[in-house]
């Protein structure tokens, strides 16, 4: 991999060029150019890190070397999946072996990456710096190549200080900095003063917090009650990187910084991280995380339709796919959305995938929701593959072979592909065996008419007419707990409706029952489940905000995963707690039938408001947003809070003048929070524009019940959704009863 190698890099059939690839020094980049530029020894490659890479899989594993697989064998084939939205890369090696090489190679890299600790990632991030100023590449930096190291890091520093900073650190007096004295610069130029002033106020000599100095601060600030010296010593332990100290049970500085941008330090409660949360309780208590039209990776009209699109969205931990089905070529049913320019795969594909990702991020139940428009003859052919692709893995009778009384809970469900469709009769019909063979059930489109009815507009490219078929036996009986239905009214709905029945609602009609309805929502989907999905109107993809709708309890909240945004940032942060397993728990006031709750109204419920104050302190190296030479940006943060109507709020700082690398506010935002366990906080740093919109730098989101108090970090991210290290905010947070 040092030595360098030339591969094919595949974009489809007709593009396959030749690249040269070549692992630097560091470890951590991979450089990639053309033949051409290769052989004229031309210095611009385009890199990728090595921790920009998610997997590495073998063989014919992406639609492109599917596509060459007459033309390549399978043991040099390889693609490189890239994190968030960024799309794969496929490669074929001039040998068996060079790909091996390759494979290997990547993830042990990659498993390096996973348990470096916080030491090593940021001697890392020192050596990425220098090598990124490092311009002639002689392994030493001059003044100049100082300066321009300082604007790519987002510093505005003026000559003389920056010039103090680098005499300093040149303790050999050569005019350049080497390694360590590199080192030294950097820690110069990121001494954290912030910090430092919450360390000296509760150290008694200013050098270190010995063990009682250490548990006041965790009581008084963290706010921690129990166990505290145990946690004390815990820290002391894991943090403090003087053997000396920890001897001595005393934390310096440096163990102290540690500590805080740790994720013991960070906003989100660690113990929220992982599964916490009772999976015992029926299905229709927990929101689900789900996706709509899951096969587009682009807008609804002539996006191109993926597998991928099913990989991605199951891996981020998503529980509810969907597929649109029409009849395609030689009896084998397609994947697309209807009437549009989308391209189109086959339903075999996708269900192949299904078996092979559902369970790879999530061990609970993936639903797959299905929109049906094929003939009896295709339906029978889909219910075909769902039945020999997956096996076991899909329901096809309810649990235990008995006649349930209520929904399964995820923890019985585990392991299992539900399917929801319409279905010939009931769920008692089907058991007593009462429907036979010649009875044909009716299923229409009619969730995809309503989106365009609801919104009172036809759009002639994309019409959709209401069209009455047949529904295939074998389809229906692949149908279980998620039986399809028509909505009529929460009063027929409470009367009639069965708990396996399920309906659909497109985001206006959602938001006019919340509105005219809201308490009745909640207790119709305390007993059953409910899908909202996006209004056929948006045909680039956009998204709702779908807080309005987890308001309400709906379950199944439909968005467009490829498309990113705050109602993607808001989905990531309340699906990030509980293992990131898909299912989160609503709280109790939504799933007791003898509550009222109304989102709308939610002080009727006797509910005591919380006041949350947060003290932005400070930012730490921010990514630049703006690549232009020189541009430094202007930062400032807002806080939003996103929850019932009565709370939603947003506050902003003020902007930092031409500081993008350790900003400094030290301002206080207030809030108050009147149903808590709804509401989400999501952090935005911005580029401050006077003359236009402000650009987005990195945000977090995550739910009001798993912040921790006190001095915490908030470890920020990128449009997509992925970690962008060492970029943080640094704040206080406090959380008291309003009385």
């Amino acid at each position: 991999m040092f030595v360098g190698t030339v591969m094919r890099k595949i974009k489809s059939r007709t593009w396959k060029k030749q690249r040269y690839f070549r692992l630097q020094e560091d470890c951590m980049t991979i450089w990639y150019k053309s033949k051409k530029e290769w052989l004229s020894r031309n210095k611009d490659a385009q890199p990728f890190s090595v921790g920009d890479v998610e997997a590495v899989r073998e063989g014919h594993q992406s639609e492109v070397l599917l596509s060459i697989a007459d033309e390549f064998p399978p043991d040099r084939c390889f693609t490189l999946v890239f994190r968030g939205r960024r799309g794969n890369l496929d490669l074929v090696a001039e040998s068996a072996g060079e790909a091996q090489s390759w494979i290997k190679g990547i993830r042990k890299l990659i498993d390096n990456l996973e348990n470096m600790g916080q030491r090593e990632k940021l001697d890392q991030w020192i050596c990425d710096w220098f090598k990124k100023a490092d311009k002639n590449r002689d392994g030493q930096m001059n003044f100049k190549e100082v300066q321009d190291l300082l604007k790519m890091m987002n510093v505005d520093m003026n000559e003389h200080h920056a010039l103090r900073l680098f005499t300093t650190a040149d303790k050999s007096q050569s005019g350049t900095l080497e390694d360590d004295e590199f080192v030294l610069f950097y820690k110069m130029l990121t001494q954290r003063e912030d910090v430092l002033r919450v360390f000296q106020e509760y150290s008694g000599d200013g050098q270190k917090l010995t063990l009682q100095d250490l548990k006041d601060f965790l009581r008084e600030e963290q706010l921690r009650e129990d166990g505290v010296q145990q946690y004390a010593l815990k820290l002391t332990e894991r943090y403090e990187p003087s053997d000396t100290a920890r001897m001595l049970q005393v934390m310096t500085f440096d163990g102290f910084l540690m500590y805080l941008t740790s994720p013991e330090g960070s906003i989100f409660n660690p113990t929220m991280v992982e599964l916490y949360q009772d999976m015992t309780q029926p299905l229709c208590h927990y929101f689900i995380s789900s996706s709509h039209n899951t096969y587009l990776l682009e807008d609804q009209i002539r996006g191109h339709s993926s597998v991928e699109g099913y990989i991605r969205a199951l891996k981020r931990g998503c529980r509810c796919v969907e597929v649109d089905c029409w009849d395609g070529p030689n009896e084998e049913p397609i994947v697309y959305h209807g009437h549009t320019f989308t391209s189109k795969i086959f339903f075999k594909d996708v269900v192949t995938v299904l078996g092979n990702y559902a369970f790879k991020a999530s061990q609970y139940p993936v639903i797959l929701s299905i929109e049906n428009h094929c003939s009896v003859e295709q339906q029978k052919v889909m219910a075909q593959h769902l039945t020999q692709i997956l096996g076991d893995k899909l329901l096809k009778t309810p649990l235990h072979g008995k006649f349930p009384i209520g929904l399964p809970s995820p923890e019985d469900l585990k392991g299992k592909i539900l399917l929801k469709g319409k279905k010939i009769g009931g769920l008692e019909d089907s058991m007593n065996g009462v429907v036979d063979d010649s009875l044909m059930g009716e299923v229409s489109d009619e969730e995809e008419t309503a989106e365009f009815n609801d919104d009172h507009h036809r759009n002639d490219s994309i019409r959709h007419r209401k069209s009455k078929q047949s529904l295939s036996k074998e389809l229906s009986d692949c149908v279980v707990y998620c039986k399809s239905v028509h909505f009529s009214s929460f009063k027929h709905s409470q009367i009639h409706s069965k708990f396996y029945e399920i309906s659909s609602f497109t985001e206006s009609k959602a938001r006019k029952h919340i509105r005219e309805a809201g308490a009745e929502f909640v207790l119709h989907n305390a007993r059953q489940l409910s899908r909202v999905y996006p209004s056929g109107l948006r045909t680039d993809s956009s998204n709702f905000n779908p807080q309005d709708m987890w308001n309400a309890g709906c379950q199944i909240v439909a968005l467009n995963f490829q498309t990113a945004g705050v109602e993607m940032d808001l989905n990531d942060g309340l699906f990030c707690q509980n293992g990131h397993c898909g299912y989160v728990l609503k709280p109790a006031f939504m799933r007791n039938i003898d509550e009222r709750f109304d989102p709308e109204n939610p002080q009727n419920g006797g509910y005591k408001p919380l006041s949350l104050s947060i003290q932005v302190i400070s930012g730490q190296q921010l990514p630049k947003v703006n690549i232009k030479e020189g541009s430094i940006i202007d930062p400032l943060v807002r806080v939003e809070i996103h929850g019932v109507p009565l709370d939603q709020a947003k506050q902003e700082t003020r902007y930092i003048d031409n500081n993008g690398f350790n900003p400094v506010w030290y301002d206080t935002l207030q809030f108050t929070i009147h149903v808590p366990e709804l509401a989400l906080v999501r952090f935005v740093v911005e580029d401050y524009d006077k003359t236009s919109k402000n650009d987005f730098v990195g945000q977090f989101t995550l739910p009001f019940t798993c912040i921790q108090p006190g001095y915490r970090h908030i470890h920020l991210l990128s449009k997509d959704g992925t970690s962008i290290p060492p970029s943080s905010l640094f704040v206080h947070v406090r959380i008291t009863k309003l009385t």
